[in-house]
């Protein structure tokens, strides 16, 4: 899973076993497995069709969560990744994580973007009440949509366990698994147009010009059937598409530095991974990323590949700004608690009970 799959996950879990004594229906799209039934108060219910596309995605929640409400007598609905049914008289709750396609609407399909833009406005005026991950997030989801800020409710995501420092013997393990026994940058995301890839390759590329030190390592997978990028140095470029959480934690802390120049984000929360596995950040400057990252990251313009190589250069050389950096992530990390995530959207619940 990525960040929606985890919010979703970590989220709902807390509500159903924070909250014993209410009854929660959890509807799914195809067959479940019995870890997202949190608990004996959880009805899981299967809806046809499966969301796997804008017109089944209308059916879905136009018909057949329409219906499911209505027969199971729902007090409220809550959406983890902000989609609705606007027949619904429901109560509703939308969490929007962030409106990328209403800004750069060519990174996405042409029938999804058509999708999204034409529905999330009407979300946004459907809910009851919004959550969002960043106060950047809140301002940007207001003022696109024509809605008051007393609607938004900011939640910041949080951060699991799995992450924090190891020993140097394992991450030199890691480093012979994964980037030929370097020390390594890291990226973590889907390889979507707007975590700006592209750029990030290009200023490495000059940076192994001068220094053969260092790998890069790319972890996650294509999202709207986007192509790997290529690259002239591809074996120091490694794609390890999507890895389990496990094995995601140690090559986070394994890392040198974790590189994230987004153009565009709601959160980032690969950066507060990073920080809480003590790994010092190189983050661009734009959307939601300095309110997250603070004083935990180096920042550059993303847009510019030379600004990008030249803050690389920094934090491979300078271990004093690394140490900083590092100091700073891990106290900075104790800000972000999926135990606080949840108590936010359960108190935006408890008010329409």
């Amino acid at each position: 899973m990525e960040g929606f799959g985890w919010y979703t996950y970590e989220v709902v879990k807390r509500l159903v076993q924070n909250h014993p004594e209410h009854q929660f229906i959890l509807f799914f799209d195809r067959p479940f497995d019995k870890q997202f039934i949190f608990g004996d108060n959880v009805t899981p219910v299967v809806l046809n069709p499966p969301a796997r596309h804008p017109i089944l995605f209308i059916l879905w929640f136009e018909f057949a969560v329409y219906r499911a409400l209505k027969k199971y007598k729902a007090d409220v609905f809550f959406s983890p990744d902000g989609y609705l049914s606007l027949r619904a008289k429901t109560p509703q709750i939308a969490t929007i994580h962030d409106i990328n396609f209403e800004h750069f609407p060519k990174d996405i399909p042409f029938t999804p973007r058509l999708y999204l833009r034409y529905f999330f406005s009407k979300f946004a005026k459907k809910a009851t009440k919004i959550i969002t991950v960043s106060e950047t997030s809140k301002i940007d989801i207001a003022k696109t949509y024509s809605i008051s800020l007393s609607k938004i409710e900011v939640a910041w995501n949080g951060v699991s366990d799995s992450f924090h420092r190891i020993e140097e013997k394992e991450k030199e393990q890691f480093r012979n698994k994964y980037a030929n026994g370097n020390p390594y940058f890291l990226f973590v995301g889907s390889l979507h147009p707007r975590k700006n890839l592209r750029r990030l390759i290009e200023a490495f590329e000059l940076f192994r010009s001068e220094n053969k030190d260092f790998d890069l390592v790319i972890v996650g997978e294509e999202m709207w059937g986007t192509n790997k990028i290529d690259s002239s140095e591809k074996s120091a470029i490694h794609f390890t598409g999507h890895l389990s959480l496990e094995e995601l934690s140690k090559v986070m802390a394994s890392a040198s530095i974790f590189t994230f120049v987004p153009y565009f984000e709601g959160f980032g929360l690969p950066l507060v991974e990073a920080m809480k596995s003590g790994v010092p950040i190189l983050a661009g400057n734009l959307s939601c990323l300095p309110e997250i990252a603070d004083d935990a990251a180096l920042y550059c313009n993303p847009m510019d590949v030379n600004d990008i190589l030249l803050k690389m250069r920094a934090l491979a050389k300078d271990e004093d700004l690394k140490d900083t950096l590092v100091r700073n992530g891990l106290e900075r990390s104790k800000l972000f608690s999926w135990d606080n995530s949840a108590k936010i959207v359960w108190k935006e619940i408890s008010q329409l009970l």
